[in-house]
């Protein structure tokens, strides 16, 4: 008969335990994260495209929505995990290339992220709501 062996004590694989929270690992999960929100937000882009299409009713309905302060509020969201979404693709883009990846650029990078998006969505609601 074969002779039991103790499992062999591997090393485990690193978690949020044991890495230091960083600039890049947050924006990583908010890139992910913002993902989601995209699939969400394009569903609901859809139905006020439908409900432009169908006119009448349908679109009273999808424009007194869109137009109050929970509807503006999603559109807000939606518009900054746009443009968020895409300066983490950007982000990605300049990483491949095997730029920006030295110990300072990264964070760099990563703050660049989060404030480019917050100012241009910030700057894009201004125009559309001053207009």
């Amino acid at each position: 008969m074969a002779d039991a062996r103790p499992p062999v004590e591997r090393p485990l694989s690193p978690h949020l335990q044991i890495y230091k929270p960083s600039m890049t690992m947050a924006m990583s999960i908010v890139h992910r994260i913002t993902g989601a929100a995209l699939y969400f937000g394009t569903i609901l882009l859809v139905a006020y495209l439908l409900a432009v299409a169908a006119g009448g009713a349908e679109y009273a309905a999808a424009a007194w929505f869109f137009g109050s302060f929970i509807g503006k509020l999603i559109l807000f969201g939606y518009t900054w995990a746009l443009i968020h979404h895409m300066f983490g693709g950007i982000r990605h883009l300049i990483w491949d290339t095997g730029a920006g990846m030295g110990d300072p650029v990264r964070d760099q990078i990563a703050v660049a992220t989060l404030i480019g998006s917050i100012g241009l969505t910030v700057a894009i609601w201004l125009v559309v709501l001053m207009r």
